[in-house]
């Protein structure tokens, strides 16, 4: 079942959610949770979204990439779900992308991060993994699991003449990353 998508300035996004119970994972609640944010991520046609943004105060965030990103990218990156996730920047190397948020909607803004990143989550299961990953990947990861920090991408802007109204970056921003 889709979930309404809680938007900029409800104070569920600004804040630091909450650790989730390894034995919750394997509850049919929790289940229930998994199916809704997958519906809601479909439902809004996003390629990632966090519990919060659908008033969950959890650490949990799903992530699905595949085929052509707006970058020319081919990316593969199977239905993820990242419980508790623990990130770390394996450079200090920066990349800029422009992104959107399905909590933010109808803007995008050009923001850079850090290039490569590790990520240690549990997934749906409660077994421990790890990812790395570098380029539009890596900024995903980031900018979904920044959504459980209670931070969203526009706090990350360093230069606000890079924030657009979507139909306006359709019509006059290149889509590629600034040079």
């Amino acid at each position: 079942m889709k979930r309404l998508i809680c938007r900029m300035g409800n104070p569920i996004l600004r804040k630091r959610a909450q650790k989730i119970d390894k034995n919750s994972i394997k509850t049919d609640g929790f289940r229930q949770l998994l199916e809704d944010l997958k519906d809601s991520m479909d439902h809004y046609g996003g390629i990632g979204i966090a519990a919060p943004q659908v008033g969950i105060d959890l650490q949990l965030a799903l992530i699905e990439l595949e085929g052509i990103n707006r970058y020319g990218e081919e990316i593969n990156f199977p239905l993820t779900y990242f419980i508790n996730p623990e990130i770390t920047y394996l450079t200090d190397e920066l990349q800029g992308f422009w992104e959107g948020c399905l909590s933010v909607p109808g803007l995008r803004g050009y923001v850079e991060r850090p290039k490569k990143v590790r990520v240690n989550f549990l997934n749906q299961l409660g077994e421990e993994k790890e990812i790395v990953a570098e380029g539009f990947l890596a900024t995903v990861l980031q900018h979904e699991l920044d959504h459980l920090e209670g931070v969203l991408y526009i706090d990350r802007i360093k230069d606000f003449k890079l924030l657009s109204y979507q139909e306006e970056f359709e019509q006059f921003i290149n889509t590629k990353a600034l040079d």
